[in-house]
């Protein structure tokens, strides 16, 4: 399953489950060189998390069940945004995401 789907999963399951609103920061992918530089020169940056649900400041970048890993500027920004006191999991597919939001104690609440 690639990334986007897990990252579907995810956002579906939360949205059945969960009162918070979550939205997704789409910044990877390939774009032409010119809207790359447009996001750029707006404030778009690389590490950043997939989803941030504001109301729990809370982030979630999500990976591939199997394969994912962080790179070095996410993981940079994972320890920027721990270390002002928000809270980010790694979910290693849709499943492991949802395993880690219960840890955290967010429990359905639908």
């Amino acid at each position: 399953m690639t990334e986007d789907q897990e990252q579907m999963l995810f956002v579906q399951w939360w949205r059945r489950n969960r009162d918070e609103r979550i939205f997704a920061i789409p910044m990877g992918g390939h774009r032409h060189p010119a809207v790359a530089m447009k996001l750029k020169a707006t404030g778009s940056v690389a590490g950043i998390p997939d989803l941030f649900v504001p109301a729990l400041h809370l982030w979630i970048e999500m990976k591939r069940q199997t394969g994912g890993r962080l790179s070095p500027v996410q993981k940079d920004w994972i320890a920027y945004l721990t270390s002002i006191g928000d809270t980010v999991i790694v979910g290693f597919g849709w499943e492991d995401a949802v395993a880690k939001v219960q840890i955290l104690g967010f429990v359905p609440t639908k």
